[in-house]
């Protein structure tokens, strides 16, 4: 129902925009979350968006760099990533979250599939 598109190789430095559409279910009353996992590393929390897109919340790593947004009317969220570095290697995952905390993975009740993005240095 979430899929998670726009993941790929990339160079340091470079900018991306991650997408996060949404099949078989409108999730325009949902706030949402992405999330990242990277080889042997715990899932971390990234950004969330409320679900109406008017408030965002990011990772305390994130610094700037990244920036959620969620369309309603197209049932997509986004996450723009700028300037990546190749700590921002890992699988990101979009989620559906249903109440409580926008930085606990166990909020969401609805995930994507993950995609891979790898920076190159």
């Amino acid at each position: 129902q979430l899929q998670a598109l726009g993941g790929g190789l990339v160079q340091a430095g470079d900018s991306l925009r991650l997408s996060c559409a949404a099949s078989g279910r409108t999730f325009s009353s949902y706030p949402m979350g992405w999330f990242r996992q990277s080889p042997g590393k715990e899932r971390e929390f990234v950004a969330a968006v409320s679900y109406s897109g008017t408030s965002t919340y990011y990772a305390d790593f994130v610094k700037g760099r990244f920036t959620v947004s969620k369309d309603n009317a197209k049932n997509t969220v986004y996450l723009q990533i700028y300037s990546l570095k190749p700590e921002d290697t890992a699988v990101y995952y979009c989620a559906a979250r249903l109440g409580g905390r926008y930085d606990d993975p166990a909020q969401y009740a609805y995930w994507g599939q993950g995609t891979l993005v790898t920076v190159s240095s």
